[in-house]
Order: structure tokens, then C-alpha cells, then sequence
């Protein structure tokens, strides 16, 4: 039988009050994955911006050890060169305001910030299309996290 919502984004808040922590903040990573991917091109940079401007000094570390993978310049472990750095990522623009936006995501839900509060941020940002592949997504983990997870 099918699970039936009016909308994609009810059927994510639904799945996301249902499972347990680690399922939700799987979920919760796959929502800003999603959100990072509908980004328009000339909007990453502010975006990036933000959320590195909100990092600590260890997800600062983190995040320019991956630059360092990267081999775009000797990286350096502030915001400043994070900020200078992005516009020279190229196609990996994307993946580092996912990994700094994951990690802000990350201490909030370690400080017990809402996931409510964040899904009601980001999922009116997502497409029509994005939203329901998403709310497929909220399924499948449902079903992983009542089928037996460690949670």
C-alpha cells in the first residue's frame, strides 16, 4: 500500500518526527544535500560565505584539510583563506559548501536545534521535482531505520 501526503514536504516532516536520531540526521544531510544542488551558480560564493562564517575552529581545520586534497594552494587553517580559496574550487564548489553547511548542520543537531526548524528553512527552497525525490529518499530511510538500524 502506498504511502500517500498532499505534499512531498509533509511526507519528509512525517518521516523525519518518525525515526530515530541517526536516521533523522540522515535525513537531515540528504535535505542539505539537496539544497546545495538547487543553489544557482552566482549564489554559492554568499552562501559558502555563511556558512563558513558560523564554523569553529575545528570544522575550519576540516574543511581546509580537504582543500588540501585539492591541491588548490597551501591551505591554511582560517576563514580568510576558505573565502579566498572558493572561487579557485571550480566544479568542487559545491561539495565544499556541503561539507561546511554539514557541519553547521552537524553542531546544530548535536546543540538539539530542531529539526523542524531546519526543514521548514530549506525545504521551500527545494523544486517540486527535488522535493518528492527527496520525499523518496525520507521513505527508504524510514524503512532502514524500522528495519533493524542501530539507533
Amino acid at each position: 500500500m502506498p504511502l500517500c501526503f498532499i505534499e512531498p514536504q509533509e511526507a519528509i516532516r512525517v518521516v523525519a518526527e518518525s525515526v530515530g536520531r541517526e536516521a533523522r540526521r540522515q535525513l537531515l544531510g540528504e535535505v542539505v544535500r539537496a539544497w546545495v544542488d538547487e543553489i544557482p551558480e552566482d549564489e554559492l560564493e554568499a552562501h559558502y560565505a555563511k556558512a563558513v562564517e558560523d564554523l569553529d575552529e575545528d570544522d575550519v581545520s576540516m574543511l581546509a584539510a580537504w582543500h588540501a586534497a585539492l591541491e588548490v594552494g597551501h591551505p591554511v587553517a582560517n576563514k580568510e583563506f576558505l573565502l579566498m580559496a572558493f572561487p579557485g574550487l571550480g566544479d568542487h564548489r559545491r561539495e565544499a559548501l556541503r561539507i561546511a553547511a554539514g557541519f553547521r548542520g552537524d553542531e546544530a543537531f548535536d546543540a538539539g536545534a530542531g529539526e523542524e526548524q531546519a526543514l521548514m528553512t530549506v525545504l521551500p527552497w527545494l523544486s517540486e521535482e527535488r522535493t518528492i525525490e527527496l520525499a523518496a529518499d525520507a521513505v527508504e530511510i524510514y524503512c532502514w531505520d524500522r528495519l533493524g538500524s542501530d539507533n
